[in-house]
């Protein structure tokens, strides 16, 4: 499985219905446009909204992102939860469908101390066969893990078995310091939905997992990083910058409701829902900046 799990692998948004259950057809839209250009697999993670799925719907979601992909790339499934049990629930579920790995976020609903921490990671490691990406979603929710807390859990169970997927800031600094700390050993991808992208490839990252949104830019960027073209890189990376800047100003609900946005204007989901509450939508002076900086993407493909 080493080897397979690297390159451009997008986080897959869920779509819902008005109802807020998952929409299928969508979700199949999204999968099969995912691998029409050209992704390595896909991902459920923090822009999956995961966090406010029932737990019915989330394996329902691991299931289905199995099931759709059907062979043609890799598949992540989410399990970080709340407590350990729940999290070996989903790892488990990951292993039965298929999955190729799983990823977790440590708990988030208080700060637990490292010995606890450690327990938590260590346990999924142990009981579930897949690889384990360890994903830092300090930039979201939670806290940070330490790059010697990384570098322990490499030591103890290899890395084919633990890779990384460190977020918290400063992401590029931090990606070198445990590259460095680990001697080039560390598996580690790139969290920034694209805006830092270019820094991390340079730093020497093993994949990138974006959303679906800029999926198209993102895998263009890629290869046009594994090509030396600069010329390309910073013209495709300019407006995935400056679109992905709008998105942070909100958090995760900022993500989530410019590209739910993006997936309808693309003609992928015909819904923006989200999952409610949340604490941001989309006003039309952003809206219509979005839409300016999509237009330069495309133009800025379309030239590439």
């Amino acid at each position: 499985m080493t080897g397979l799990i690297r390159g451009v692998l997008p986080v897959l948004h869920t779509p819902l219905q008005a109802d807020e259950t998952i929409d299928r057809d969508a979700l199949a839209r999204e999968i099969d446009w995912c691998f029409e250009i050209g992704a390595d697999g896909v991902c459920g993670a923090m822009v999956s909204e995961v966090l406010r799925l029932t737990y019915a719907e989330r394996l329902e979601l691991t299931r289905l992102m199995s099931e759709m992909t059907d062979g043609r790339g890799v598949v992540i499934a989410s399990v970080g939860a709340e407590s350990t049990r729940q999290a070996l629930v989903y790892a488990r579920q990951a292993e039965e469908e298929g999955c190729d790995a799983v990823m977790a976020i440590p708990p988030v609903t208080t700060a637990i101390p490292e010995a606890a921490l450690w327990e938590y990671f260590s346990t999924i490691a142990r009981e579930c066969a897949l690889p384990l990406i360890v994903q830092d979603a300090s930039s979201y929710v939670g806290n940070a893990i330490s790059i010697d807390f990384y570098h322990r859990l490499l030591d103890e169970f290899g890395a084919e078995k633990i890779r990384f997927k460190p977020e918290a800031s400063p992401i590029g600094p931090n990606l070198s310091a445990l590259r460095d700390a680990t001697e080039g050993r560390a598996l580690i991808y790139d969290g920034s939905g694209g805006i830092l992208l270019v820094d991390a490839y340079r730093r020497g990252i093993t994949g990138t997992m974006p959303g679906v949104d800029l999926l198209d830019g993102i895998i263009s960027l890629w290869n046009a990083l594994r090509a030396g073209d600069e010329s390309a890189i910073y013209r495709i990376s300019f407006p995935i910058c400056a679109l992905v800047a709008l998105q942070l100003q909100a958090g995760l609900d900022g993500f989530l409701a410019i590209e739910k946005y993006l997936l309808v204007k693309r003609g992928i989901f015909t819904s923006e829902q989200r999952c409610t509450p949340h604490a941001w939508a989309l006003d039309e002076e952003t809206r219509a900046e979005v839409d300016r900086l999509f237009d330069l993407l495309m133009q800025a493909l379309a030239e590439a």
